[in-house]
């Protein structure tokens, strides 16, 4: 037995100056963004409990440790290989390497402790502490924050740059504001998790066996399961709610096309905070969890805890519980996974909302449904839901304002509150209520009490690149399909196509060309940045004429899509349901010779008149039965 040892180790302490490796034949880097959106959420969760706005980082070191698991390592000369471990390693990994950046971009000094916990100095030479071999230049290029193409590459360097990309969608540093660097060493000292040691690969692999063999732990569904299944006495309703309940587990787990053993958590999650939510933390540090906060972590004690103010306790309502509401929610669960995932007509909007990578989405969706509700009710309640959101995040966004998970997480309490068990005529009343009050302070036009300019003040940063990335595929999908074209959505916003779409700026990068309209760099970059001097092209027309003036590209927007060819006069001599569309709307679509800054205010009108007709809160009354 001397020959395997668990040690405890924080992130420093299993990190720095180690190098780690797998073994060829280890899967490939699997982890989907829920992993990573749940890792991150978790951790910020956790450290927010703690931290009050002002600590400096040294409390750290008095706020709450975190448990992240084990790994198992086997030793072979100065590398440490991975037997079990990888996923969390790698994403780890990642995750530094997002902190890092973010630290070094505000000029913290929490960046030279970061640093050698994602490489070492070996003779001069960087050596990452992942290492890897073919994963090496994908991390490199992560950490120098330059562009990779992981188009043809394998599994795992695909998926490190896509779950690279979803952390920085979570903007986990804009929503630490001034706690970053408290964080970061919150997240270096005070979590970790067990190294278990090996002398031998033989003793290493019978560890990884026995762990995943034998004795698994209950999970918090079995343990919730086996709370509701204790209070029903007659065996066979037991047996008939066990078999229920199973199939409705497996069902979420085992959803293709991405099988996930944490789905079900996931969802038991979203419902009950949906359905049964009825407090939250208070907004200020040191607040002790309250129902929404307690669901996200030991729901299973939740249930328990709140028998007879949620509908469990006795046999007859865990029965109901088992076999009726938790395979309903379950249903919609999955439809708004699949809406997330495929571009479905009539639920549109779940899309989008996914595509913005709003993460509430599912627990908000579940809200207003009620067990009874048709098939047909579902969806209109789920797209009129979903539409809401779409319009409530796409004002914040055009203002700069944060949506992420910990951001908006009270709002969304509030909103399932609000919208809780409704019938679908007053849902849609409530949702138009509410957006009609938002629009007082948050619309498309600016936020007068954050000082913001909306879509007038828009232009292509780190921030709101995403955005302007959905909101262009909005704008071109919307033109198209009202000038009776098929709606291409979905082609836009897809990133695993051979030749995807990319933002091309109208205005080369060329500041000679342009410099009598702005004498200035920042002048130049502000007005070449607007988006309204965007479109979405085809990548490979994109690189091809990115550096070319206006007059050159113009022959070739012509052939793309109506939005950027309606900047030309072709389209006004041939695409007669173009011309019908921008006359029966009074929209302000003009071709242009030239395109200068005359030209790019008009083009703002347009912006601001399509995007008024996107997100619009009218879209809503369509859902009406």
């Amino acid at each position: 037995m001397t020959t395997i040892t668990p040690h405890y180790r924080t992130i420093k302490g299993l990190l720095q100056t180690r190098s780690f490796a797998i073994d060829e034949y280890q899967r490939e880097y699997k982890w989907e963004r829920e992993n990573i959106e749940e890792l991150v959420t978790d951790l910020q969760t956790k450290f927010e409990t703690d931290f009050r706005p002002g600590d400096p980082p040294k409390a750290a070191s008095e706020y709450g440790d975190y448990f992240l698991g084990s790994i198992i390592v086997t030793q072979r000369g100065t590398k440490s290989y991975l037997v079990d471990g990888q996923q969390r390693v790698t994403s780890l990994t990642l995750l530094l390497i997002y902190l890092y950046r973010e630290a070094q971009h505000r000029g913290l000094a929490v960046t030279s402790t970061v640093e050698p916990l994602i490489f070492s100095d070996d003779y001069g030479e960087r050596k990452f502490n992942l290492d890897i071999t073919e994963r090496v230049p994908v991390l490199r290029a992560l950490f120098n924050g330059e562009d990779f193409d992981a188009q043809g590459k394998d599994e795992s360097i695909q998926t490190i740059v896509a779950r690279y990309q979803d952390i920085e969608a979570l903007d986990l540093a804009g929503e630490l504001d001034d706690g970053l660097e408290t964080f970061i060493y919150w997240l270096i000292g005070n979590v970790g998790l067990i190294e278990i040691s090996a002398a031998t690969d033989s003793h290493a692999y019978a560890i990884f066996e026995t762990m995943n063999d034998r004795g698994k732990p209950l999970s918090p569904v079995d343990m919730l399961k086996a709370y509701l299944l204790g209070a029903i006495d007659d065996s066979e309703s037991r047996a008939n709610a066990n078999r229920l309940w199973k199939k409705t587990v497996f069902e979420l787990t085992s959803w293709a096309p991405n099988p996930d053993p944490e789905r079900d958590a996931t969802f038991v999650k979203a419902w009950l905070r949906a359905k049964y939510a009825g407090s939250t933390r208070e907004r200020r540090a040191g607040a002790a969890d309250k129902d929404w906060e307690l669901i996200g972590t030991t729901f299973h004690r939740w249930v328990r805890d709140n028998a007879g103010r949620i509908p469990v306790g006795d046999g007859q309502r865990n029965l109901r519980l088992m076999t009726s509401e938790a395979p309903f929610f379950a249903r919609a669960y999955r439809l708004i996974l699949e809406a997330s995932r495929e571009y479905t007509p009539g639920l549109e909007s779940v899309f989008y909302n996914a595509h913005n990578d709003f993460t509430w989405q599912p627990t908000v969706l579940l809200a207003p449904l009620n067990v009874g509700d048709s098939d047909e009710t579902m969806r209109l309640k789920l797209a009129a839901t979903a539409t809401y959101l779409d319009i409530w995040v796409m004002r914040r966004a055009v203002n700069y304002i944060r949506v992420g998970y910990s951001s908006v997480s009270y709002a969304m309490w509030l909103l399932c509150r609000d919208i809780r068990n409704t019938c679908l005529s007053d849902l849609i009343d409530t949702l138009k209520a509410k957006l009609d009050e938002d629009e007082a302070d948050v619309s498309l036009e600016g936020s007068s009490s954050r000082g913001r300019d909306g879509l007038e003040g828009l232009r292509l940063n780190q921030f709101s690149k995403r955005y302007i990335y959905h909101l262009l595929a909005r704008l071109t999908a919307y033109t198209e399909r009202c000038s009776g074209r098929p709606d291409p959505f979905g082609q836009l916003v897809d990133r695993s196509m051979k030749n995807p779409w990319d933002v091309e700026h109208i205005w080369a990068d060329v500041h000679d060309r342009y410099i009598d309209e702005c004498p200035t760099r920042q002048e130049f970059d502000e007005w070449r940045n607007h988006v309204a001097g965007l479109l979405l092209l085809p990548a490979d027309v994109n690189r091809s004429y990115q550096d070319q003036p206006f007059d050159v590209k113009a022959p070739h927007y012509a052939k793309q899509n109506l939005y950027a060819a309606s900047l030309t006069a072709s389209a006004y001599q041939y695409q007669p349901q173009f011309v019908a569309f921008a006359a029966r709307e009074g929209l302000s679509f003009e071709p242009f010779v030239q395109f200068g800054k005359e030209e790019q205010v008009k083009r703002r009108e347009l912006v601001a008149e399509l995007a008024q007709r996107v997100w619009d809160p009218a879209r809503l009354d369509a859902y009406r039965s």
